[in-house]
């Protein structure tokens, strides 16, 4: 098995990314769909938002209100800290479930957005970061995503700076261009890792 850790700022397009390492083979840990699953009604991990943050961070029916949430913890760092300490390990233990049940020649694509932001680096064989800039980040939040720009500027600030991510990177896939550029760039990134599983199989075999 290779274990593959996937970052990338938001908006710089990991999502894309993740859905062509799929479409060739991969098999996909998401960290954000694991990081819903943990707070839905009924489980340990919401009741503690709500112990943290009171019943204002419910709707109606019960269930997390993301954006009230996120207009919080975005606008004050010890309360993104206070979250994250809630989630992440609950993440981290539904992931490590997950990879338990792939098989030994498989690339298990682990998609972690904020993985440089914790320090997970050491965790996977290696990191591919999906790479955009600041300028393009911005532009494809609001005009792709309908944010307004001091949101969109302060989801960016609370993450890693672009210069972080890279400092982990063992793969960079440049996604500041067009979508038609992207798929070859992730074609060859799949080749090497599936390069580099079939080398780590003949290693595990000739233990």
């Amino acid at each position: 098995m290779l274990k593959v850790g996937l970052t990338g700022g938001i908006g710089a397009g990991k999502s894309e990314v993740s859905r062509l390492l799929v479409s060739y083979g991969a098999v996909l840990i998401d960290a954000d769909r694991i990081a819903r699953e943990v707070v839905e009604p009924g489980t340990p991990g919401l009741a503690a938002v709500v112990a943290a943050f009171g019943d204002g961070v419910l709707t109606a029916d019960g269930t997390l209100d993301r954006p009230k949430l996120g207009a919080i913890v975005f606008a004050d760092a010890d309360r993104l800290a206070t979250l994250n300490a809630i989630v992440h390990p609950l993440v981290g233990a539904r992931s490590a479930e997950l990879e338990s049940h792939a098989g030994a020649g498989d690339v298990v694509v682990h998609d972690v957005p904020l993985l440089a932001e914790n320090g997970l680096a050491p965790l996977y064989d290696l990191v591919v970061v999906v790479d955009a800039s600041p300028e393009t980040q911005l532009d494809r939040l609001v005009r792709l995503r309908g944010m307004a720009a001091p949101e969109a500027e302060a989801r960016m600030a609370a993450q890693a700076t672009r210069a972080k991510r890279l400092a982990v990177a063992d793969l960079v896939i440049d996604n500041d261009g067009p979508l038609d550029a992207l798929e070859p760039q992730v074609r060859k990134i799949w080749d090497e890792l599936e390069r580099r599983a079939r080398a780590a199989g003949g290693d595990a075999q000739a233990e």
